[in-house]
């Protein structure tokens, strides 16, 4: 391929999905055998190699206690992902059980679930999370709930608008009128018509989920150290920006890379699905 049809690729709308989709399959394949292919042990420390830049045997160069950025980008990419994964994975199940419990009731039950929904958005996202995050302390197990808390909130929105319209379908109401019990006229005739604007919603949520990630690590609330993770890592280089800016730059890279081939990816789902926007 020439430069100018490269170009001409990775500016037409369909040649950035599809190098959205070989992105992210690439970015899942690494996290998944980062342990494998990484050249060196991530938390080895050789002090002698301290903030040394790209070479052949560190091909990232090392940060300020000699450990190999490539290794600790590769394994910072299964943190990140995972816990991107894991938050709107809990994020999608807590929000679907009170978004459909609340359309599909309604009344008092609608009001009060709502009204607690509205009071998480009252709040600035990361500064909510800061502060559960702080409560909860460090660990990959408490970002993904400190995440989840924060982010189930626009799933049950989401399907709750949804159940709303739906549950005056009329095959919905010739399931109640034969008898159907709520929990299965939700679940058999309600939710499958919400997967497809809830997969959308989903592919963003875990790129915003990554930044959130993120953005703990870096500021010492998220995964523990020496566990290698995106945000921490442009932490540790900051202090080095002038000396040695690939600590920053590569790390910052890798979240720049994964949240637009998310984003496209994303994009391409609701295109195709034909979700309209909220």
């Amino acid at each position: 391929m020439t430069p100018d049809a490269a170009k001409r690729f990775v500016k037409s709308r369909r040649g950035r999905t599809k190098l959205g989709f070989v992105v992210l399959a690439l970015l899942l394949t690494t996290a998944a055998l980062s342990p494998v292919i990484s050249p060196h042990d991530p938390t080895e420390q050789n002090l002698s190699a301290s903030l040394s830049t790209p070479s052949k045997a560190h091909p990232l160069g090392c940060d300020k206690l000699g450990r190999d950025q490539l290794s600790r980008l590769l394994v910072g990419a299964r943190v990140s992902l995972g816990v991107g994964l894991l938050t709107v994975a809990l994020s999608v199940c807590i929000g679907v059980v009170v978004g459909a419990l609340a359309g599909y009731a309604g009344g008092l039950v609608d009001f009060w679930l709502m009204r607690v929904v509205d009071m998480l958005l009252s709040f600035p996202g990361i500064l909510l999370a800061i502060a559960l995050a702080a409560v909860l302390g460090p660990g990959i197990a408490n970002v993904i709930i400190t995440l989840s808390i924060i982010g189930w909130t626009g799933y049950a929105r989401l399907v709750r608008a949804e159940v709303l319209a739906l549950r005056e379908r009329e095959h919905v109401q010739a399931a109640v009128a034969l008898g159907a019990s709520p929990s299965r006229v939700i679940a058999r005739h309600v939710l499958p018509l919400v997967a497809a604007p809830l997969i959308v919603q989903a592919t963003f949520g875990v790129a915003g989920a990554i930044v959130g990630e993120a953005s703990l690590s870096f500021l010492g609330l998220g995964v523990r150290p020496p566990t290698p993770s995106w945000g921490a890592m442009i932490n540790d280089g900051r202090s080095f920006l002038l000396v040695a800016p690939h600590l920053t730059v590569y790390p910052g890279l890798a979240i720049f890379v994964t949240v637009v081939a998310l984003q496209s990816v994303g994009d391409a789902i609701r295109d195709r699905l034909s979700v309209r926007e909220s």
